[in-house]
């Protein structure tokens, strides 16, 4: 996944390091007796490190691609939907050390505060980390079942193609939007065995994460009316897709029965009911928290506007999965995904985390 959001984003601080009155005077001699070796940085500033590589605040947009996928396959979540979760949290993280290590010289140029060119990240190590997460993400699909894993190998695929070779092509977005709608076909496929029902759903996704990619391609110059304004548009459109159809779930078994408004359906024709206000309030959410950024960056395509519209489209991504869950007629999965994002508020708000983007 990249960034199963939009990978390309590099706003993030240097960690501080604390320092002694001397280091303040390179030029002064060692007291005697000193010790001359280099300073070692700390667990926490290594700790920061990693964080800001891992990008963890934007874990919180993981979770829900597996929920919002059970969800459309019309089951309840369950042991295999939290492996799926782990899977996707492990790929995505594989992605995101693999995207950095990847554009090492490029950041030693554009950015060189990044973990690997500033230092406090050894190239290998980055590489290492991302060979094991895609191990691990691969190894937990499959405790999920074969057709987890028949879903996790080819988005393992795309998230190394994506890094590795399409990021810089025309075809890194459509990489990008594919990565994310597998990641909620893997949830559809861990929790009830199919793929399916869970298409349109994957496709909704992946078209917000396409319009996300195109934005983030120009986050550092800058300079692109073209894709905030499609992207502004495509926010628009997935709103309407999203809220103004809404699929009942129907008991066990009766998929094939009967459909919203017939004998056998348990939604009644006539006025909207809760599913259908709680569908068009998470609508709402995603299309404020993604329309805002995104009008503003066209109005102005600078570089820090550019990457705003980045990171709102990104936060917009746990309100269109709840949005998603609603309509396949499962409102506690769809609260749950909501849940996510004030919790990734928080965390991002802790003191270790205030230096970290998510993008």
């Amino acid at each position: 996944m990249g960034a199963s959001g939009a990978p390309t984003g590099r706003r993030a601080g240097l960690a501080a390091s604390a320092g002694t009155d001397r280091a303040a005077d390179p030029a002064a001699p060692p007291a005697e007796g000193a010790r001359t070796d280099p300073v070692r940085p700390t667990r926490s500033a290594r700790a920061g490190a990693w964080a800001e590589l891992l990008r963890l605040p934007a874990l919180f947009t993981v979770p829900g691609d597996a929920l919002a996928g059970a969800a459309a396959a019309g089951a309840r979540p369950g042991r295999r939907t939290l492996l799926a979760i782990g899977s996707s949290l492990c790929l995505y993280e594989a992605g995101m050390a693999l995207n950095d290590w990847a554009d090492r010289a490029e950041d030693a140029v554009e950015r060189p505060h990044r973990p690997i060119p500033s230092g406090r990240i050894r190239p290998a190590a980055a590489l290492a980390a991302a060979c094991g997460l895609t191990g691990a993400g691969l190894a937990l699909a499959a405790a999920a079942g074969r057709p987890a894993l028949a879903v996790a190998a080819p988005l393992a695929g795309s998230v190394w193609a994506y890094d590795l070779f399409l990021k810089h092509t025309p075809a890194g977005p459509a990489a990008m939007a594919a990565a994310r709608g597998l990641d909620l076909l893997l949830g559809a496929a861990a929790t009830s065995g199919g793929t399916r029902a869970a298409l349109p759903s994957a496709a909704l996704l992946g078209s917000h994460t396409l319009a996300v990619t195109a934005v983030s391609r120009r986050e550092t110059t800058g300079g692109s009316v073209l894709a905030p304004s499609a992207a502004l548009a495509t926010t628009g459109v997935l709103t309407r897709l999203v809220a103004g159809h809404r699929r009942t779930r129907l008991p066990a078994g009766r998929w094939a029965a009967a459909a919203p408004g017939l004998s056998g359906s348990k939604r009644a024709a006539g006025a909207p009911d809760a599913g259908d206000v709680l569908t068009a309030a998470l609508g709402a959410a995603y299309a404020a928290t993604a329309a805002r950024p995104y009008f503003h960056a066209t109005l102005n395509p600078s570089p820090p506007l550019t990457q705003r519209a980045v990171g709102g489209g990104i936060r917009a991504t746990i309100p269109l999965q709840a949005a998603l869950a609603a309509r396949a007629g499962a409102p506690a999965t769809s609260l749950l995904i909501a849940a996510l994002a004030p919790a990734g508020r928080m965390f991002a708000r802790r003191a270790a985390m205030r230096k970290v983007s998510i993008t």
